[in-house]
């Protein structure tokens, strides 16, 4: 499946941009990526996806890339978003894979939207960081862009519009990365293919300027609105032991709060030699988790439902 950008027109009016990767036609997986970041970062999936036969969806949340904002959105509102894409797909059910800060919006659709689910993963997941010192385990630069974010938003705006969005574009971002990550992300981040998808993918996400960043900075530093316990569906959990981006303590929050996660821990896997090495198995274990055949939608069209 050759990439391309596509756009669908939401209910409310909004823009949803999102690409695909994969085979056309496979088991369809939703692939929701982290920050700063856009669709293109599921380019990382597309030769394992390949392999396996599965469809890669990827969507820009609202602020990054081809997605309109949405001022004042919560987790809770995601849901319905990757609902009216999936309709718009003819896709009943499908799975949902979270990476990094991309996890806690496959949470969201595990507690809002579980009946259309068959099978959710967490990948270096971004944990709740506004439980009680669960932030203070993050590094410097991840604390104090939440905390600008949360507190003086007016302020992290004219930050992220003006000097950060400008390095981003402007200077290869795997550079800094390389000053902060595990040792097991240095040869990943070198790889060109990578360091290609990476940069673009950052570069795409400040499409519009800062305001999607800082929008989503100020959601992920305050409380969810979710019960981690609502959870019904598989969840299926990988987390590095040398993650230094989300550190590990966050997945293993996650995976004693989730009811029946299923976990594994790589001890000698950062944060991003865990997606690109590993990607394979997560895609298989994903689409091996539910045995039931992908439905199309038809006379079976419902609306998105909370519950």
């Amino acid at each position: 499946m050759p990439y391309h950008d596509r756009k669908l027109r939401l209910t409310d009016g909004r823009i949803l941009g999102y690409a695909e990767f994969g085979t056309a036609g496979g088991k369809p997986v939703f692939y929701f990526h982290g920050l700063p970041a856009s669709r293109i970062e599921a380019r990382l999936t597309h030769t394992a996806a390949c392999r396996l036969g599965i469809r890669i969806v990827a969507p820009d949340r609202p602020g990054f890339g081809l997605s309109d904002r949405l001022p004042g959105r919560r987790l809770a509102d995601w849901p319905e978003d990757v609902a009216q894409l999936a309709d718009a797909l003819g896709l009943n059910r499908f799975a949902v894979l979270g990476v990094s800060a991309g996890g806690p919006y496959a949470i969201a659709c595990a507690c809002l939207m579980p009946k259309r689910l068959t099978a959710i993963g967490l990948v270096g997941a971004l944990g709740p960081i506004a439980v009680p010192g669960l932030d203070r385990i993050m590094k410097w630069p991840a604390r104090f862009s939440f905390h600008l974010a949360r507190d003086r938003p007016r302020l992290a705006e004219l930050l992220y519009a003006g000097l950060v969005a400008r390095l981003l574009r402007r200077r290869p971002l795997l550079a800094l990365l390389l000053l902060q990550v595990a040792k097991p992300d240095r040869p990943v981040l070198q790889c060109d293919e990578v360091r290609r998808i990476l940069q673009a993918s950052i570069q795409e996400a400040f499409r519009h300027g800062g305001k999607g960043a800082v929008e989503e900075l100020k959601l992920l530093a305050s409380g969810w609105g979710l019960a981690l316990q609502w959870i019904s569906r598989p969840v299926h959990l990988w987390h590095g032991e040398k993650d230094r981006t989300v550190p590990v303590i966050l997945g293993r929050h996650l995976a004693a709060a989730i009811p029946h996660c299923q976990t594994r821990f790589f001890p000698d896997e950062g944060h991003f030699s865990l997606p690109v090495k590993h990607m394979e198995e997560i895609l298989q274990t994903l689409v091996a988790a539910d045995p039931k055949r992908q439905e199309t939608l038809g006379d079976l069209n419902a609306p998105f439902r909370s519950s």
